[in-house]
């Protein structure tokens, strides 16, 4: 039976849709309103407060922290200093990806890991003969993203911390009020954002607080529809959408390594040891045989299928989760994962895992869509992700 989120008794009186999902066992709003619409141009036109709460969330503590830490994750967390963020993934013997997460470090001796499936059974096993300590604290946490333009106006006015100097993938302590806080410039939606990390009994609070601060600035609480096309827009991939995690796959093909879903980048090769490390040289040596790549529909060709039967065209502005095939030459070379319309580039976008040998910029694919219940092909190109980056994401001062 799912439950709430610490942020339940706000989240639920504004959700006049009453459009739930399950995250994790917690109930999330998939949108506020009817449509989602209002929530989606609140995180790129104003602010959006987004409860993210369900993560799961690890505190490794001890002498050997960073040793385990480094055993399970492809980045080099050695190169981490106090008070950043990693971006990263975990993998399996074979240099399969588990998931992908984020990790804090938040001493010299402690990271905090935050990732969408449990790992606690992964993580206990990888510490056997470590002087370290794994604990859960999904439930003490609480966590809430402000996400858009105004986010920084918004939280500079409620949290005692230097936040006009804090980097991008970096975190600060801080307080508000009476409570202390945790700030990281991390984010979902591929704007400027932050997040906030608090014990869970203060969590109502933080809520009424940043609505009321934010009302000045067009606040508005968004829901996990919006944030799906926010996420498409930024070119960030979703565990069991755009990949299927290693421990849950059936078959050997449904399992992805770090550089067939484009995360190649967060796989340091040079330090001594991490689990799937052999495996992932070997890939590295020989090449991947598909990625994940951005398509942009051709949007004439698109509607044309529309107009050929008498019908306007169908514009998905929900983005739609599912393996569509996409072909060349009228081979199937892959599948995309995750597409829909993107409102600020006014184009009809997907992400896609196809052959490598198809995925250089500008190669003409086909996308099948569905029309009046038959089955067509509509043009695409492949394109350079992300989709959408705007320079304040990352400026040291926001705007």
């Amino acid at each position: 039976m799912p439950i709430g989120t610490p942020f339940h008794s706000r989240t639920s009186a504004l959700c006049n849709s009453q459009n739930w999902r399950t995250w994790s066992g917690y109930f999330v709003a998939s949108s506020y309103d009817v449509l989602h619409d209002y929530e989606y141009h609140a995180i790129r036109n104003s602010a959006a407060l987004i409860d993210v709460s369900p993560l799961y969330k690890y505190e490794v503590r001890g002498r050997d922290a960073l040793r385990l830490v480094n055993r399970v994750i492809t980045r080099d967390a050695s190169k981490s200093i106090v008070g950043q963020a990693l971006y990263t993934c975990l993998c399996d013997e074979e240099g399969k990806v588990i998931q992908d997460g984020t990790v804090f470090r938040l001493a010299k001796d402690h990271f905090r890991f935050h990732l969408a499936d449990g790992a606690l059974r992964w993580l206990h096993l990888n510490a056997v003969g470590l002087e370290v300590t794994v604990q859960e604290v999904s439930e003490q946490l609480a966590a809430v993203a402000l996400q858009g333009p105004h986010s920084f106006n918004i939280l500079e006015r409620v949290v005692d911390a230097p936040l006009a100097q804090l980097k991008f993938f970096r975190l600060t302590p801080g307080g508000i009020q009476d409570f202390p806080v945790l700030v990281s410039r991390t984010g979902y939606t591929g704007d400027l954002g932050y997040e906030i990390w608090l014990a869970s009994e203060h969590a109502e609070r933080l809520w009424d607080i940043l609505m009321e601060k934010g009302r000045i600035f067009g606040i508005k609480p968004a829901g996990m529809l919006a944030l799906d096309v926010a996420r498409l827009e930024a070119g960030f991939i979703l565990l069991e959408v755009d990949y299927i995690s290693s421990e849950k796959a059936l078959i050997p093909r449904q399992k992805y390594s770090p550089f067939e879903i484009g995360l190649g980048w967060t796989v340091d090769l040079k330090k001594d040891y991490f689990v799937g490390c052999k495996a992932l040289r070997d890939e590295s040596g020989r090449g991947s045989a598909r990625q994940i790549v951005g398509l942009e529909i051709d949007q004439p060709d698109y509607e044309q299928l529309y107009y050929a039967i008498g019908l306007p065209p169908q514009i998905p502005l929900t983005a739609w989760r599912g393996g569509v095939p996409v072909y060349q030459d009228e081979l199937q070379v892959g599948h995309a994962t995750t597409g829909g319309w993107s409102p600020i580039l006014k184009k009809y976008i997907a992400l896609a895992t196809i052959a490598t040998e198809s995925t250089a910029l500008g190669t003409r694919l086909d996308l099948e869509v569905t029309v009046e219940h038959k089955r067509k092909t509509t043009s695409a190109a492949v394109v350079k992700l992300p989709f959408y980056d705007p320079p304040r994401k990352r400026a040291l001062v926001a705007p």
